[in-house]
């Protein structure tokens, strides 16, 4: 195997970029590799579940993530690892890549079961989500050829080398953006999940027409939503005024708590209060809920348990976001496993996208120049700004027909004002499209 062969077939598997990590001695099956000193590792790799684990005889909470990896052999053919995975440990933190031997047909168990300094680990991510992992000795064909090569950059403790084939993906976006915000007025619509057009006359409709726009259908799995970036469409009174408007983030439903183990409705009649302009027979739950303050309709506090806000770093793998009662009930919470998940491969690149409304004669949206751009994110960022209050949980929760045939529409929103959202990413910028 050399290093053009290794491209190719990263190449033939839809891979965009090659990760490389010269193992340390302790980057082993015993002690397990190291990914690095942050969370951002999981921008990269798909997680099909995490999983948090309580100290017991390691005295060490982590977390799991659950990936889906196969070893390229020197034949070229790819042998699954099913038992590989990402342990993750907030108190450091850091990650570190397990179990990748166990039950694989054929694993390159001669270099990950010793101690030689500076084998090399090349892996990328399949258009399958598959990442394709493959391990050379030092003094290979391949390693020299790799100490060879020029216009390497770094992400984390990783070297990555991008391949041929993948298209700016940004710019295609920004393109896209600067077509839409030149249609002017846009009539409300939507797709359905098969991609079909369809009317949207709700007040929500302007991210739904944004995204029919870009051909975004609707979709129930955390992944990015056009060419790898996060979409999000925020509504302004005046474009040039994008940092003052309000962002929902993330709308998951709750984990646990009353609101899952009883139910929706029995989490309504119990917190939730008569609908304030008079509409008969009908309950809501809204109202902003701040990290620390009482909420006086709800009577309900949001903590965050598990998360040490002075050092910005999670301290219980068992963590939550949570409503607590008066009574110290929770109410409903959310895991930090399961947001976890959703944040760091959804949110690692988001565009946000201003929007004016039109309502008189038909309901229409018109997109903004000045787009605002984040890369680079981790969950422990969100739960810092959740300490703070930046970002607030502000769900819009009703029951209609309350005494008859109860309709409950539920909507749980994560919400953060636009000048916040540096403190959310790596890197932030405000584009002008237009320019």
């Amino acid at each position: 195997m050399n290093l053009q062969n290794l491209k190719s077939l990263f190449i033939d598997n839809g891979c965009t970029k090659i990760y490389i990590k010269r193992l340390s001695p302790n980057d082993n099956s015993k002690n397990q590799v190291y990914f690095g000193g942050s969370f951002e590792i999981l921008n990269i790799l798909p997680i099909s579940e995490i999983k948090n684990e309580e100290a017991g005889d390691w005295n060490k909470e982590r977390f799991k993530a659950s990936i889906n990896f196969s070893w390229i052999a020197e034949d070229g053919n790819l042998y699954p690892a099913p038992n590989a995975q990402l342990i993750l440990y907030p108190k450091y933190p850091e990650v570190r890549f397990s179990g990748f031997l166990q039950k694989c047909q054929n694993p390159p168990s001669a270099l990950m079961t010793q101690r030689l300094a500076d084998r090399i680990l090349f892996f990328s991510v399949a258009k399958n989500g598959t990442i394709l992992g493959y391990v050379a000795d030092p003094n290979s064909e391949i390693a020299n050829e790799f100490s060879n090569q020029q216009n390497i950059s770094e992400h984390g403790v990783f070297k990555v080398i991008e391949l041929p084939q993948v298209a700016n993906n940004k710019a295609d976006l920004i393109n896209e953006l600067l077509r839409i915000h030149q249609l002017g007025w846009i009539k409300s619509k939507r797709l359905d999940r098969f991609g079909n057009l369809m009317t949207c006359e709700a007040p929500n409709c302007g991210g739904y027409t944004l995204e029919a726009e870009l051909g975004i259908t609707p979709n129930g799995y955390s992944e990015p939503d056009f060419l790898g970036w996060e979409v999000k469409q925020f509504g302004v009174a005046n474009f040039a005024r994008v940092n003052s408007a309000i962002i929902t983030l993330m709308t998951p439903e709750p984990t646990d708590g009353i609101y899952r183990t009883d139910g929706a409705e029995a989490f309504l009649r119990q917190y939730g209060y008569a609908d304030k302009t008079g509409r008969e027979d009908r309950i809501n739950f809204g109202g902003v809920h701040k990290t620390g303050v009482r909420h006086p309709l709800t009577n309900l506090e949001m903590q965050l348990i598990g998360f040490d806000a002075e050092r910005g770093k999670i301290r219980n793998t068992n963590g939550r976001i949570s409503l607590v009662d008066i009574n110290g009930n929770e109410t409903a919470s959310w895991s930090f496993a399961s947001m976890l998940l959703h944040w760091n491969r959804k949110h690692n690149q988001a565009c946000y996208v201003p929007s004016l409304s039109e309502t008189t004669n038909e309901r229409q949206y018109k997109y903004g120049n000045n787009i605002i751009l984040g890369t680079g994110t981790d969950f422990q960022l969100f739960l810092g700004q959740m300490a703070n209050g930046n970002i607030y949980y502000d769900p819009g929760i009703k029951m209609e027909n309350a005494s008859t045939k109860p309709k409950i529409k539920k909507r749980s929103q994560f919400r953060i004002k636009s000048q916040y959202l540096p403190n959310l990413y790596k890197t932030n910028e405000i584009i002008d499209i237009t320019k």
